[in-house]
């Protein structure tokens, strides 16, 4: 593999063995910490804005923005915190002849302890692919953080055009974040540290299980309240109760009812079935639709499988009235009238 090293643009925090700046310290990103294992930190991308994005610079050069970062190298080298404060431009070398090649954009570490390149420094730079009919991307050494991978066309040079970076740039930045954060643009690929990490995949909130050793599609705990009878309603002048539930699950509430007409039949005052509004029910104060509806009356079927019509259920009351039958049709007494309405508790 061929590197190629641009102007050093890179901060570190705990490598050189003298030297760090005040503005080393304040600009790397020490106080991040996701864990991998018991020793080693997830390494990656600093969220925020767009780090290390990457545009065309020239025909065969490109540009690494600024951005922060954290390089995990072997479990005993730890994590570097790693801050770029300034734009880095990279050449890449001219395309083969015949093969095309995939060249990878790395933030990488030296360390002197624990490599053999004899300097303590970080760098942006380019590990150069081998050519192939079918390209692959090179596989990195220790402490090094992939952040985009490069195709570079057969024959690609200054001289011919260059590159397309449209078509050349495949983003291959991951982030990372302070324990118990949420891990922005995970992959199913990850793999999770501890029961019960989050990450968001495509905008879908994933939590790590253990037990099962893949992420999950996160769903809050059920809030599961009920109650029954007259607990939830009592039944007005010329009604009897039978039977009443309700059900709070996740912020909506549920109510059905089971209502018997013992008064006079009813019918409608009009032949297309509009009645003189009947008060049916009153639902309880703590199952009552919530105060964004103010004083809006919600619609709702009645039915005494005979018939059907419809009924109002009034918010700041719980007062449930039967407000249409069917075209010529009565309310009959004795028969059981069901309702059933849900809406946000």
């Amino acid at each position: 593999m061929v590197r190629r090293h641009p102007t050093v643009t890179v901060r570190s925090a705990w490598l050189l063995p003298n030297g760090q700046t005040r503005e080393d310290t304040r600009l790397t990103p020490v106080g991040t910490f996701a864990p991998e294992s018991e020793t080693r930190t997830r390494d990656g991308v600093i969220p925020g804005g767009d780090p290390f994005a990457a545009a065309g610079a020239g025909a065969m050069a490109l540009q690494i923005g600024v951005g922060r970062a954290l390089v995990q190298g072997t479990d005993a080298q730890g994590a570097y915190p790693v801050a770029n404060d300034a734009p880095a431009i990279l050449t890449f070398a001219d395309g083969d002849a015949q093969f095309a090649r995939i060249d990878a954009v790395v933030v990488r570490v030296y360390d002197e302890l624990f490599d053999t390149d004899g300097q303590n420094l970080a760098r942006i730079e380019i590990i150069q692919g081998e050519r192939a009919e079918t390209p692959t991307a090179p596989t990195l050494p220790s402490a090094c953080l992939r952040l985009w991978d490069v195709t570079i066309p057969a024959g690609a040079s200054a001289g011919v055009g260059g590159i397309d970076w449209t078509a050349a740039l495949a983003d291959r930045r991951r982030y990372t974040v302070a324990v118990g954060a949420v891990v922005p643009r995970g992959a199913a690929s990850d793999v999770g540290a501890y029961d019960g990490q989050y990450a968001d995949h495509g905008g879908v909130l994933k939590r790590w299980s253990v037990t099962a050793g893949q992420w999950q599609t996160y769903r809050p705990p059920s809030d599961v309240q009920t109650a029954t009878g007259a607990a939830v309603v009592t039944a007005a002048s010329g009604w009897t109760l039978h039977n009443a539930q309700a059900v709070r699950v996740s912020g909506m509430i549920t109510v059905r009812v089971q209502i018997e007409r013992t008064g006079p039949d009813y019918g409608p005052a009009s032949s297309d079935g509009n009645l003189a509004d009947l008060a049916m029910f009153t639902v309880a104060a703590g199952w009552r639709p919530n105060g964004i509806y103010g004083v809006e009356r919600m619609p709702t079927i009645v039915t005494d499988s005979y018939g059907d019509g419809a009924g109002y259920l009034t918010p700041n009351t719980g007062l449930f009235e039967l407000v249409s039958w069917g075209p010529g049709a009565t309310v009959v007494k004795n028969r059981w009238h069901r309702v059933m309405i849900t809406y946000p508790a």
